[in-house]
């Protein structure tokens, strides 16, 4: 029989609409807290990593407009019916959790609820904990990074007492938890209610050593710790080293306090994603970038040691100085690597934020215009000629004797440059194909036929036909099949002709490459030490 608890205490109140002011416009948004003289909102529509605290001047209830049944940017009269429905639905969301007087978040259904079930209450708390980032600003390393989301860091001894004094116990403290210091916690929503504890001043910045991940609340421990740390690199075995860049495994169960840290830290930069301070279940890739010291950690992912639905991710963080340099690609191409070596066909773990869904988008598009490309090519892209003495070429075995064959045996090898993730880059650097390890698919072997036609003048033109399913597509590129129709259908290339048959042309693959953007994998099978 479950268990059943008390509802979360406190009056409930619809969540405050307001017009808050930015760059001279006015946006629709939410009231989720208050402090002197600020007020912390979330604008509709938008990620709660744009959620922050505005001057209390810019912001004005929209009790009025909404009265007056006029329309917020761009909406017409009439509708404050739907928009009251679509109110209803944010303020259900996990974004935008129902808040309270106090500025606390609730829930009315619960709060008017008799009593409601563990679950209910460990959700509803966790509504609460989340809705607030519990730090502004982290100190990592040489940079001061301003936080997206809340991360469940525990007290410090310092706060552990602040909270447990009766002056601190009533401002920060939930509802119906009558527990609020990490000795005494006896569940998790306990332990993460500390963050609560954290609301502005001088609590709000948070220092973290960028070697170990060690976290601290004050500056002047932080720097003290900084000059004895002699970490220089994650404590693991590399699986991946191209130049600077290597990619470290490191096992949750072997390292539990430096994986723990790691998360924490992530946390702050995640927000779909559940924390479990017990990392043995998962090994941890972290990406660095090494100087003559030592190696600076770029971001990292994590994939569960087991998974019975074959994900080959957990969740990815790229840290925000890094970001938009293909860091994140690079670790997204070496997890579905992993899942390849491993004989499996892997896919992320759901649900993806936004960020995350496009950058996986963006990668399963690649990959199938970049197989596209390969595959409808009657000579490899690295060949431009084929010279034939006596009789007709033999295009049958034109891809395996391909320059990027030859390279990828080791048979041959390029003059570096300058240019590339690691000073090296092939020289004709502009083709964007898939990789050689794709040409044994039966796809390319049984499938893929050349048909040549005769012109008038005696000249003959040959094409390349594939006639495949889905299910052939998904297994060349090792993608899931609803990954790959998804690709498909958002970039276009999933038009139908008929009532089952699509056709893919060369022509829409390169339209689709120059829309998209395409680029050159930013992983070398080469370079994987696995």
């Amino acid at each position: 029989m479950p268990a059943y608890l008390r509802p979360l205490e406190g009056p409930a109140a619809e969540p405050e609409l307001c017009l808050v002011s930015r760059n001279g416009n006015e946006r629709q948004g939410f009231v989720l807290g208050r402090r002197p003289g600020e007020v912390y909102v979330h604008l509709v529509n938008t990620d709660k990593r744009l959620d922050e605290w505005v001057p209390e001047a810019d912001v004005r209830l929209a009790a009025t407009q909404a009265a007056e049944g006029s329309g917020v940017n761009g909406t017409e009269p009439g509708s404050s019916r739907k928009r009251k429905r679509g109110h209803d639905g944010l303020a259900s969301d996990a974004s935008t959790p129902r808040v309270g007087s106090s500025g606390t978040p609730m829930d009315e259904d619960l709060a008017a609820a008799p009593h409601i079930t563990e679950e209910e209450y460990d959700i509803q708390h966790h509504k609460q904990i989340t809705a607030k980032r519990n730090f502004d600003r982290v100190t990592f390393g040489k940079w001061q990074i301003k936080t997206w989301y809340f991360s469940p860091y525990p007290l410090t001894e310092s706060e552990t007492e602040e909270t447990a004094s009766p002056a601190a116990s009533g401002s920060g403290r939930i509802p119906g938890v009558s527990r609020s210091t990490i000795r005494s916690h006896g569940r998790t929503s306990d332990l993460l209610a500390g963050g609560l504890q954290r609301g502005g001043g001088e609590k709000a910045m948070l220092w973290v050593c960028d070697r170990c991940f060690k976290y601290m609340a004050e500056g002047l421990s932080w720097e003290a710790h900084v000059k004895k740390c002699g970490i220089r690199h994650p404590p693991g075995r590399k699986v991946y080293q191209r130049g600077a860049h290597i990619i470290w495994e490191v096992d949750g169960a072997k390292e539990k306090l430096y994986c723990q840290n790691l998360s924490l830290f992530g946390k702050l930069f995640i927000d779909i994603k559940t924390l479990f301070f017990d990392c043995d279940n998962f090994l941890f890739y972290i990406l660095t970038d090494a100087d003559s010291q030592r190696d600076h950690v770029l971001g990292f992912f994590s994939k569960e040691k087991v998974s019975y639905d074959d994900y080959n991710l957990a969740c990815i963080v790229v840290f925000p100085p890094y970001q938009k340099k293909g860091y994140g690609m690079l670790m997204i191409e070496f997890s579905y690597e992993l899942s390849r070596r491993s004989g499996k066909v892997g896919t992320p773990e759901r649900p993806l934020s936004d960020l995350g869904l496009r950058s996986y988008l963006t990668y399963w598009i690649s990959t199938l215009v970049r197989f596209f490309r390969r595959l409808l090519s009657v000579l490899p892209p690295e060949m431009s000629r084929l010279t034939s003495a006596g009789a007709l070429p033999d295009l049958s075995d034109a891809f395996m004797r391909s320059p990027s064959r030859e390279l990828e045996n080791g048979m041959r090898k390029r003059k570096k440059s300058t240019k590339g993730w690691d000073g090296e880059e092939p020289a004709g650097g502009t083709l964007h194909t898939a990789q050689m390890n794709d040409v044994s698919d039966p796809i390319f072997t049984t499938l893929r036929t050349l048909e040549t036609f005769a012109n008038p003048d005696g000249s003959a033109t040959t094409q390349v036909v594939v006639r495949c399913t889905l299910a052939d597509i998904a297994r060349a590129t090792n993608l899931r099949v609803e990954d790959a129709a998804f690709a498909l259908s958002e970039c276009g290339l999933l038009l139908r002709r008929g009532e089952e048959e699509v056709v893919v042309s060369r022509e829409m693959v390169e339209v689709v490459a120059k829309e998209r953007r395409v680029k050159r994998m930013c992983m070398s099978h080469a370079h994987v030490l696995l």
